[in-house]
């Protein structure tokens, strides 16, 4: 709340003025009884009659004040922290999400943050006013009926202890909650997102059921917490009314004796009220706090999340002209400690400008390598050079602002077909964007779209042909125009005719650049200037497409068992 501490300042000041006139309540009230029951004078009647209303027209004013200034700075509050946690999340590495669903990580985006919000939009303001009504209302009850205030002191120590006995158990059952809502959120976001395939298998009423145990088991945790705030402050309500009743007899006997005036006793009580209300009020936001300091501890566990994958303290530059060139030298890479070796001993070159193709059956490591390149993950021993230097060496963006990837399944985002290529480059202006639809022949069937490249592609591309989708992404990497290219069969999705024109695309632009092919369909590399055959995490083979056939070992062996499936065109 830093950034705002002028608003917090005013809003402070207005919580002081509101709650000093609540004090000084009772204390009027006192001397209106006693003008209508002991002097009754009118004219005293009167004045403080219409110095009540002064007094209350006042504590309105600065009430609105308090309650908008903190409310609004709340809610700025939340923002900022809702958008630094979503570009924390940004900033961690791929492996971070291979632990965490994104349904979790949603849940903290929003149901955590807004239980923060409540706390600091009205929560905060709430426990300064009990604490000042609480410390106030002591004072003064000590400084006018010292005999009653003995009574009235003596309930405190008895609601603190039952406050600190009930607020770790409170927490606990709070942060429960939240996990389970996690879950069931984390379940939701799956099924959705894949609803297609959900769909295909019938297995509707399952995802149902599934949703609707993770939702059943956050109830039974959300019963179990409200079962004990309802215990926690029904033994509250009975401790701290219980004493007023007690302060009741007590001042009773006092004006039957005429020690006090009935003025006296009716301000004492009212000053008894405020004194066990705001005890009952802080125990409640005691347990207000348990709860938050569950959400909170969620959000600032990953606010405190290290990546894996950061910049060095003191990137290299790299020349922005320049085609590097891509060595591997004698890397390892697994995913984690217990997992099996995923790349071992790898040494491989790609030269400034070449094309080399990565090959080899299912789980070879094409893909891990291709995920080193871009720091996705960094080697387990070994170092992977960009023209000599470890790219450790070279800060994050500049390393992958030089590389355009075309994965095989392509990724779109709920907006135009515009927005989605002017995501390889922003600032781009229309005609670039046109241009590169062009270089990846995709302007064809935009042009016959009712809106051109105004027109929305759904979330994740679905009113597209998966063909269509590739496309677009091919434009966006040609309008990124990166030094190095990495394509993850970028043609696997395309229809025969299409596969021609995007391979003329891509011909013209791997002119001058490096390129890495990761080939599942061997008959799209034969043109590579190398292949490199990985099996089993190693590089078994390395060659021209007629030289590997020549050698007759694993991938004449694969070339061979796909020509019989699919023959070459």
């Amino acid at each position: 709340m830093r950034p705002h501490r002028t608003a917090v300042a005013v809003a402070s000041l207005s919580l002081l003025l509101t709650t000093a006139i609540g004090l000084a309540f009772p204390l009027v009230v006192r001397f209106l009884m006693d003008a209508a029951f002991v002097t009754r004078s009118l004219e005293n009647l009167n004045s403080i009659a219409i110095g009540l209303l002064i007094l209350f027209a006042i504590k309105g004013v600065f009430n609105f004040l308090e309650v908008y200034l903190l409310g609004a700075t709340g809610e700025r509050v939340i923002a900022d922290l809702r958008t630094r946690l979503f570009s924390k999340l940004l900033d961690l590495s791929p492996g971070f999400f291979t632990e965490r669903s994104s349904g979790e990580l949603t849940s903290r985006l929003t149901s955590d943050c807004s239980t923060l919000q409540a706390v600091l939009s009205h929560q905060v303001a709430e426990l300064f006013r009990q604490v000042l009504y609480l410390v106030g209302g002591l004072t003064l009850l000590a400084a006018l009926h010292p005999q009653l205030m003995v009574t009235t002191a003596a309930v405190a120590p008895l609601v603190v202890l039952i406050a600190l006995s009930f607020g770790r158990f409170l927490r606990r059952k709070s942060t429960e909650v939240q996990d389970r809502i996690a879950d069931a959120n984390a379940v939701a976001e799956e099924a959705l997102s894949q609803i297609p395939i959900v769909q295909s298998f019938v297995r509707e009423r399952w995802e149902a059921d599934r949703y609707g145990s993770r939702i059943q088991a956050s109830l039974r945790a959300a019963l179990s917490r409200a079962w004990a705030r309802g215990l926690f402050f029904g033994v509250l309500a009975f401790v701290a009314f219980g004493g007023i009743v007690i302060v009741l007899w007590q001042g009773g006997r006092l004006v039957l004796a005429g020690q006090i005036t009935a003025g006296e006793l009716v301000s004492f009580l009212l000053y008894a009220v405020q004194v066990a209300a705001a005890i009952t009020a802080l125990a409640s936001l005691w347990g207000a706090y348990q709860q938050a300091q569950g959400a909170a501890r969620r959000v600032f566990d990953l606010l405190d999340e290290e990546p894996e994958i950061a910049d060095p303290p003191s990137p290299v530059l790299v020349p922005e002209a320049a085609i590097p060139e891509i060595e591997f030298r004698d890397v390892w890479f697994r995913y984690g400690p217990d997992e099996p070796w995923a790349l071992q001993g790898v040494q491989a070159r790609l030269r400034p400008g070449e094309v080399v193709a990565l090959v080899g059956p299912s789980g070879a490591g094409k893909s891990t390598l291709a995920s080193l390149l871009l720091r996705f993950w960094d080697p387990t021993r070994g170092v992977i050079a960009w023209s000599t230097r470890d790219i450790r060496e070279v800060a994050l963006g500049d390393l992958r602002g030089a590389i355009g990837l075309v994965p095989q399944e392509p990724t779109l985002f709920s907006g135009t077909i515009r927005e989605n290529i002017a995501y390889g480059r922003s600032g781009a202006t229309a005609a670039e964007i046109e241009q590169a639809a062009r270089a990846a022949h995709a302007d064809e069937f935009i042009e016959r779209l009712p809106e051109g490249f105004d027109t929305l592609v759904g979330e994740r591309g679905v009113r597209l042909s998966g063909g269509q989708r590739q496309r677009l992404a091919i434009a966006r990497v040609v309008l990124k125009e990166p030094r190095i290219l990495i394509l993850d069969e970028a043609t696997s999705s395309l229809d025969t005719e299409s596969e021609r024109l995007v391979e003329e695309a891509l011909a013209s632009l791997m002119a001058g650049r490096t390129t890495l092919i990761i080939a599942h369909r061997l008959r799209t590399v034969q043109r590579a200037d190398r292949l490199l055959v990985l099996d089993g995490g190693r590089v078994v083979e390395e060659g021209p497409h007629d030289e590997l056939l020549l050698r007759d070992g694993l991938y004449a062996r694969l070339y061979r068992g796909q020509l019989i499936f699919e023959p070459a065109v």
